[in-house]
């Protein structure tokens, strides 16, 4: 039986290789996302495996019961719901103007606890099936460089703790997709190095820890050990490595 996949933030460009991921292997799709031209394109790329789109501002937090609803309705039973928007902001205005502190704040946390809620209570209802959240390698330590950013995506990764043990016994898996740099639009501006990744490769990886049912993964997998020692470095010791410590 096909697989019934809901993609939140399905314009971003990881989430696009993901609907391809599950495409190639006749999973149906309802894809949302922020652009009606990018959902058009990938829609008309992937053809009738998308069963349904919505364009969708996921910051307008209270229409997500609706955005859920709507997959819902398309697709039925849920077996993999994947929420993975986000905002990276600008770390100097936020330290500035609390505006856009509560931007990041509500785009990275508010907006995905926003759909968390109703795609948490559907899968209770079914007794199953896989709720998969992207988040960032950046969340394990706050860094001057984004701990904007990074205060939100610890915050969503913990709320993410709670809903997995609450959906334990129900039989749904709970996924913390927890990525390090990707080359995307979203990096444009960055300077790319050697633990840059790309897009394609990411979106098989984060496929395949949901179908090994991983909890927490880091997507690609060296970033554990390397947040492993980035977490537990003591604050003297971190504030002296230019390298983590600096912008």
């Amino acid at each position: 039986m096909a697989e019934n996949v809901a993609i939140f933030g399905a314009t971003s460009a990881i989430a696009q290789d993901v609907a391809r991921v599950y495409a190639k292997r006749g999973a149906r799709l309802y894809l949302v996302g922020r652009s009606a031209d990018k959902l058009a394109a990938l829609a008309a790329e992937l053809g009738p495996t998308v069963v349904g789109s919505a364009t969708q501002d996921f910051d307008q937090t209270a229409a997500a019961d609706g955005c859920v609803a709507a997959a819902v309705a398309a697709l039925g039973h849920l077996d993999v719901a994947l929420i993975a928007h986000g905002l990276l902001g600008d770390q100097l205005k936020s330290e500035a103007e609390l505006a856009e502190a509560e931007q990041i704040a509500r785009t990275n946390y508010l907006s995905a606890v926003a759909l968390l809620i109703p795609l948490a209570n559907q899968l209770e209802r079914q007794r199953g099936g896989h709720l998969v959240v992207v988040t960032s390698v950046a969340a394990e330590r706050g860094r001057p460089r984004n701990y904007t950013y990074a205060a939100a995506k610890s915050a969503l990764n913990t709320y993410l703790q709670g809903v997995r043990s609450r959906l334990y016994s129900a039989g749904v898996h709970v996924h913390t997709i927890k990525l390090g740099p990707v080359d995307t639009p979203m990096t444009v501006t960055h300077a790319k190095n050697a633990l840059f990744s790309d897009s394609p490769t990411v979106a098989k990886l984060i496929v395949k820890a949901v179908d090994a049912g991983r909890a927490e993964a880091f997507v690609p997998g060296f970033w554990r050990p390397i947040m492993f020692v980035v977490r537990n470095l003591p604050e003297l010791v971190f504030q002296r490595i230019g390298a983590l410590s600096q912008r």
